[in-house]
């Protein structure tokens, strides 16, 4: 647990380069989607169809670029303390636009298998409060991906 917590502190102090820059927040948006992904504990085939297409789309990625993305987000996901790892990273490069972009992914990804999970829902509205996001901005998301799965 120290290393890890040494690890994390040593990453955020040493100075990166633009692409480490850029490297880390894809990681920090991907982590997030993998979130919602396996929040309710079961990978619908739907889901895991989506992940990599919301990848490209929310982070202009190609194709190969998000699968080895999703390798690493998952070690990631393992390894993290917290949510919070990753949206202070987001909230200080994106703008608001892409983090509503980032949450409206993370709304399609809930409902693509059909059905939203209570921890979806959570994990969703955690994110978008750790992303300063209003309210309403939450709801406006969530009612463009209902109207998309649709």
């Amino acid at each position: 647990m120290i290393a890890k917590l040494k690890q994390f502190i040593q990453s955020h102090t040493q100075e990166s380069s633009p692409e480490e820059k850029a490297q880390h927040l894809n990681l920090a948006a991907a982590t997030l989607l993998l979130e919602v992904v396996y929040a309710d504990e079961k990978l619908a085939d739907a889901e895991a169809a989506l992940l990599p297409e919301m990848l490209i789309n929310t982070l202009g990625i190609n194709s190969e670029q998000a699968k080895a993305l999703t390798d690493e987000a998952k070690q990631a996901r393992h390894d993290a303390i917290s949510l919070f790892e990753f949206t202070s990273e987001i909230n200080a490069q994106f703008s608001i636009e892409d983090k509503q972009h980032l949450l409206l992914s993370m709304w399609r990804l809930a409902y693509a298998d059909g059905e939203l999970s209570q921890f979806e829902d959570q994990i969703i509205r955690r994110t978008a409060d750790l992303l300063y996001l209003k309210h309403s901005e939450l709801i406006q998301m969530r009612n463009i991906a209902i109207q998309q799965s649709t």
